[in-house]
């Protein structure tokens, strides 16, 4: 009985050991090395550029005039951007007659422009699907600091597939409706008011880059101030950010990551990580920035110029590592 038992015990054992799951080493986790690029916006900011750090390459770059208005996309999608590039804002008006709307009467104290962190719920036009108004378009100025002019638009209707809406300019001239279709492959779906028709080549498919080189309107506060910045914002698609201001940029590595919080807000790298000093711009190395993309992939970098070796504004120069 003895032996009987202990064979039923060697049975078991050998079958407990046969189901449990053998250990397996963890990979260590490796780093790339460090890469120093840059990116050319001229020394007027005129481009627009994106980029993506997984390839460290610019994915597209287009004049900051090209468009003006960005339509969201996704099937629930409704909010409508304005171009900040360009210092734009909005106004809304108290009528629902679109040719009755023929001047810019109390736009300059009640015009609105969109959250620099890209909160849509905070964006100058906001649900405009509440009212039938008819919105006054200040378009800002071009890369020469020209005035691009007014227009007008009522925005009709949206659905999951496509926007209608009506614009003109303010004596009721080249009034037409535009239709907008919703392409899901990117944030949104821009319009110009210069060709009249919708723009795909301003920002590239949605999980195609990371950073965008831009001018964009800053809000300062006492008193409350728009002001055209120069800067870089991310994707809100999947990507987020945190700034570290104590640690050196050649000891932060992955186990550091832990320690922030990440922000989704498009501004958190923003514009001042330069300053101006004495006629120049001068870049701050010690603010890092922690970068999460659409991949889940983390990135450390910290800008160290804004002029090209030619000694031309308007190239930022920046150090990143994948981490």
């Amino acid at each position: 009985m003895k032996n009987y038992n202990t064979y039923i015990l060697c049975i078991l054992v050998f079958i407990f050991s046969a189901c449990e799951k053998q250990e397996l080493p963890v990979p260590k986790h490796t780093i790339s090395n460090a890469i120093t690029t840059s990116v050319d916006m001229s020394s007027n900011y005129q481009w627009q550029v994106y980029y993506d750090l997984e390839t460290n390459c610019v994915v597209s770059k287009n004049y900051k005039t090209d468009w003006d208005l960005g339509f969201e996309t996704g099937e629930d999608g409704f909010h409508v951007i304005l171009n900040t590039s360009t210092s734009m804002f909005a106004f809304c008006t108290n009528s629902s007659d679109f040719e009755s709307v023929l001047d810019t009467n109390g736009f300059s104290v009640n015009k609105r422009w969109d959250e620099p962190s890209g909160n849509l719920d905070s964006s100058a036009i906001g649900d405009w699907r509440t009212h039938d108004k008819v919105w006054i378009i200040d378009r800002g100025y071009s890369a020469s600091g020209s005035a691009l002019g007014f227009k007008k638009i009522k925005l009709l209707s949206v659905s999951n597939t496509a926007y209608t809406f009506q614009c003109a300019s303010m004596n009721n001239s080249d009034s037409e409706t535009i239709n907008i279709t919703k392409h899901n492959d990117y944030n949104f779906t821009f319009f110009s008011f210069n060709t009249g028709e919708e723009v795909l080549t301003i920002e590239p498919p949605k999980k195609n880059w990371d950073i965008c080189f831009t001018q964009y309107l800053h809000i300062f506060h006492n008193p409350t101030q728009p002001y055209l910045v120069t800067g870089c914002v991310s994707n809100r698609y999947k990507t987020s950010s945190a700034i570290e201001r104590l640690s050196p940029f050649q000891t932060i590595n992955y186990t550091s990551i832990e320690h922030f919080s990440f922000s989704n807000a498009i501004n958190s790298i923003g514009y001042d990580w330069k300053t101006y000093r004495g006629g120049l711009y001068v870049t701050d190395p010690t603010k890092v920035y922690l970068i999460k993309n659409r991949n889940n992939k983390y990135y450390k970098l910290h800008f160290i110029d804004f002029y090209s070796t030619g000694g031309s504004k308007g190239n930022p120069t920046w150090e990143y590592q994948a981490l």
